[in-house]
């Protein structure tokens, strides 16, 4: 454990960025971590099982998997392998190493060192004036817990996070102890990245989630990629895509970065990903410019309106508009008031380029769009998702083979844990349910979500957190003000399998909780058990841990939740906690009475492969309060800086899951051995008067004045889009203003951000 060094920047070399992704590189790379983290037996256990029907559901990502009898046998990708792994690894923290370091020295670290310290192994505990955890027992460490919970003046000054990692029956039990307990306060990751998709589908289909499914995907004449890097977020999805061009569908990649997962995929499980050039993926690119999404939607959605004129009958489906959709005429006519100028503005595209996409989509008649943050993390993100919306519906393309909506979501189970109830803002329906099937009466009050959640715990409104897996100091904006909120918090409590930064920013009273990890055999009372999750396609499965847990002291996410609502509550309500905690199949029968489409959860849910939710949008069911989808009217928004400003947008490097970097290195974007640059347009560069390699500190911007300040970054020029620029999250979320939200969903504007470029150092 002393040999793992804190890294710095000192050794960052640039390369030029790569043309395409995956090959023989990603197999060694993958198996290099891995066998850094493990032993060799342990990694070909760990990857024989993973993403297989009676194994281990990768927590990497939530793109499916493919059914039983087409699934291969190395179903997973590079950074899959490199997280599995990582969970796996045979580093332990125990309590001597919570001796030898404190907070204070932990809170210096970088996310990279915390998170190679290896497995949690037993609760810890920081008291009040304490610098130090120190061990502490279950009964006690849950009983300190609950007794913080008993004393609080309302149960709305709790604060329950969840991160997607997170199983569907746990997550179905933790919303049930807090909505028994008296709260809606039930902030989670989607708040910050796919809140605006939920937002703008709900609003138009009705249903907050995707509409396609993975042979969707395969057989679609035509596949819009925006906003989103598949080769480094999700990279299974490059078979997917290259399936797609196998079977003669189109790619159009929309994205203000050239990424190389958009370009050319080498598959490393085909002859010609290994020896020869792979398949190029993307037909056509849009270097657009950040947040020029909704404009090219307009623009493409009135030359679709000019071509039915020209040719009446022939463009738009009036057949599906007619019977299926209501806000038809009111959208027309203001889409026809698309002003081209605008839109050449806003997206930094020209004309010809517009109009080439255009005759694409009229010679496609099955189309999806895929999308990600580059879409929801701006302020107009949900008037851009519902213009995509917009564009798909002109011509019929929701609710049919090959075509729809498609949100991709990062966590393997985000999706899932909403559909479970994690929500601050659950329908009645849903409380009615719950109502029926445990006897109480849930509060109706809406919750808060992440950002109002921080804003709370400023305030001195909320004194208690609890988070149930992820890394929430640096997963959220505004990082100073973040971490301030917290420790204002009376207790702080964290239910982890690893080591990070959400650890040394604590509360008066902290609690450290280890919980097995996804690849972890769960037996409770000698009997084996498995929980499921829901992948971005509504495809619920089930996960089988394969590995000895890190160490007998840790309980599973269920068994924590469980007794930590048995201590809370008492017997002020009629849930049958030990039962959920001896046998995860009572669970399953219980949320097949509450949540819709689970019925007969336990049997179908055993069988390879699980089931597929239904998604009433693919029936032609709209449950909006118009009984029908919704045509929209958005009105043109552009982003736009100052002069000698730029928009930044926080991203993440090939070598990190979510907030932890597995490596200081970012190979397809030709970045090694440094985390803290950021990539500028060389035009840009001279234009503000830097040059390539030059140490600059980032300042953002905000309305009202305040300036937030990431020091010591190196520029690299790059080819991003004019007017831009991109750097590494989490280290820029400290640009990221906590009320600088999207309309309507009150995402982080992470991927908008307006920064000024100043030598290091520079303080004004």
């Amino acid at each position: 454990m002393g040999t793992i060094e804190d890294p710095a920047d000192d050794h960052l070399t640039v390369t030029p960025p790569k043309t395409w992704a995956v090959g023989l590189p990603a197999v060694t790379n993958a198996l290099r971590y891995s066998l850094q983290q493990t032993s060799a037996r342990r990694t070909a256990l760990t990857l024989l099982n993973v993403n297989q029907t009676s194994g281990i559901d990768c927590p990497g990502c939530a793109w499916p998997e493919p059914d039983a009898k087409h699934r291969h046998r190395q179903e997973y990708c590079e950074n899959g392998a490199k997280h599995i792994n990582d969970e796996a690894t045979t580093r332990r923290i125990t309590a001597d190493f919570f001796a030898r370091h404190s907070v204070s020295e932990l809170d210096g670290k970088s996310d990279y060192w915390l998170n190679q310290q290896g497995r949690l192994t037993e609760p810890m505990v920081k008291r009040p004036g304490s610098d130090h955890y120190e061990p502490i027992g279950w009964g006690e460490a849950l009983g300190l817990l609950a007794g913080e919970l008993a004393r609080l003046d309302s149960p709305d000054e709790a604060l329950f996070y969840t991160s997607g990692r997170v199983s569907n029956e746990a997550a179905f039990l933790l919303q049930l102890f807090a909505r028994a307990y008296g709260t809606n306060n039930l902030p989670d990751c989607s708040n910050m990245c796919h809140e605006s998709s939920g937002s703008a589908l709900q609003e138009t289909l009705g249903v907050g989630k995707g509409s396609v499914s993975l042979d969707d995907i395969h057989h679609a004449d035509l596949i819009f990629v925006v906003g989103q890097n598949p080769g480094t977020n999700h990279p299974r999805m490059l078979s997917a895509l290259e399936q797609t061009k196998r079977n003669g569908g189109h790619i159009v990649a929309v994205n203000p970065l050239p990424e190389a997962g958009l370009m050319r995929f080498k598959n490393p499980q085909r002859p010609r990903g290994v020896i020869g050039r792979g398949t190029a993926l993307a037909d056509q690119f849009l270097q657009i410019r950040l947040g020029g999404d909704l404009a090219l939607f307009q623009a493409l959605n009135l030359l679709l309106l000019q071509a039915e004129e020209d040719e009446p009958g022939s463009v738009l489906d009036h057949g599906f508009i007619d019977a299926h959709t209501t806000g038809f005429a009111e959208f027309a006519e203001h889409a026809r008031r698309t002003d081209w100028d605008d839109v050449l503005r806003a997206t930094g595209l020209t004309r010809d380029e517009i109009e080439q996409v255009h005759e694409r989509v009229l010679r496609s008649r099955s189309v999806i769009v895929c999308w990600a943050m580059g879409l929801t993390q701006h302020k107009h993100g949900v008037p851009t998702i519902r213009e995509v919306v917009n564009f798909l519906m002109l011509r019929g393309n929701i609710g049919r083979p090959g075509a729809g909506v498609c949100p991709v979501r990062g966590h393997s189970n985000v999706q899932g844990d909403r559909t479970m109830g994690i929500w601050e803002r659950m329908p009645q329906r849903f409380l009615d349910a719950l109502e029926r099937e445990f006897g109480f009466t849930p509060p109706t009050r809406h919750g808060w979500d992440t950002v109002d959640s921080i804003r709370a715990m400023r305030d001195g409104r909320a004194k208690v957190f609890v988070g149930v897996a992820g890394n929430f100091v640096r997963a959220a904006p505004d990082s100073e003000l973040t971490e301030a909120a917290l420790r204002s918090c009376r207790l702080t409590a964290h239910v982890s399998t690893k080591l990070n930064r959400s650890h040394t920013v604590c509360g008066d009273t902290a609690l450290i909780l280890p919980t097995l990890g996804r690849s972890d055999r769960d037996v409770q009372g000698g009997v084996e058990q498995f929980v499921t999750v829901e992948d971005s396609m509504s495809q619920v499965h089930a996960s089988r841990g394969r590995l000895e847990p890190a160490s007998e002291k840790l309980l599973s996410e269920v068994a924590i939740i469980s007794r930590l609502a048995r201590r809370t509550l008492g017997d002020r309500v009629d849930i049958p906690w030990e039962r959920f905690e001896a046998d995860y199949g009572t669970i399953r029968d219980r949320i097949s009475r509450v949540v819709p489409g689970f019925e007969d959860y336990n049997t179908r849910a055993a069988r390879p492969g699980g089931f597929r939710l239904p998604n009433p949008v693919n029936q032609g069911v709209f449950n909006t309060p118009q009984g029908k989808a919704v045509f929209t009217r958005n009105g043109f928004e552009m982003l736009q800086a100052p002069p000698g400003h730029l928009i930044l947008q926080t991203l993440r490097s090939h070598d990190q899951w979510n907030t932890i970097p597995y490596a200081m290195n970012d190979r397809y974007r030709g970045i090694h051995g440094g985390r803290r640059i950021v990539l500028v347009n060389p035009a840009d560069l001279e234009a503000l008067g830097f040059a390539d390699g030059s140490e600059v500190d980032l300042v953002s911007v905000w309305r009202d004045g305040t300036e937030r300040r990431a020091p010591d970054f190196r520029l690299v020029s790059y080819p991003t889009t004019l007017g831009s620029a991109a750097a590494y999250y989490p280290e820029t979320n400290v640009l990221v203003p906590l009320d600088s939200v999207a309309d309507i969903s009150n995402t982080p504007t992470s991927k908008g951000i307006v920064v000024r470029l100043e030598p290091a150092g520079t303080r004004i």
